[in-house]
């Protein structure tokens, strides 16, 4: 795992190699109603008005020691990534998850946050540990769920 986080004002930034194709991780990233199975930093994610995972739709993410937070998707990237926001008051929170495949087989997850706004900044160095932390959980449990052969999306 490789990680770039230093200066609160620049993105979190971080990748992992994993052991499977980029369409196997696609399919487990985007399965975003499961990610509570394998990542500790989340409670729980609920699509709001039933909305399919589509541009546009808006989503309710519960993880331990944060307030819950709407996260809207604003691109989806088939097999690729996608990006959803969070807003509040003063700041806007984007989330980038992308795949991409290696030469030679396998893949590289990326997990990109950034912090916006006149209160983007504060918030992202008052959250820095907790994010550190909560973006190698799910970097980790990404890579173990992709790499697990007995996991299927919708099982």
């Amino acid at each position: 795992m490789t990680s770039s986080i230093s200066d609160p004002q620049h993105p979190f930034d971080l990748s992992i190699a994993i052991a499977a194709p980029a369409e196997r991780v696609w399919q487990v990233i985007s399965d975003i109603d499961r990610w509570a199975e394998w990542t500790p930093s989340i409670r729980s994610v609920k699509r709001l008005q039933g909305a399919p995972f589509a541009v546009g739709s808006r989503v309710l993410v519960r993880q331990p020691k944060l307030p819950p937070a709407v996260w809207t998707i604003t691109a989806i990237e088939p097999d690729r990534g996608f990006s959803w926001t969070s807003v509040g008051p003063g700041f806007r929170v984007l989330a980038h998850h992308r795949v991409e495949p290696l030469d030679g087989g396998g893949s590289r997850a990326r997990l990109t946050i950034e912090h916006e706004g006149l209160l983007g900044h504060l918030l992202g160095r008052l959250t820095r540990d907790i994010t550190v932390r909560y973006m190698a959980y799910e970097a980790a449990g990404l890579k173990a769920r992709s790499e697990n052969p007995d996991y299927h999306k919708g099982a």
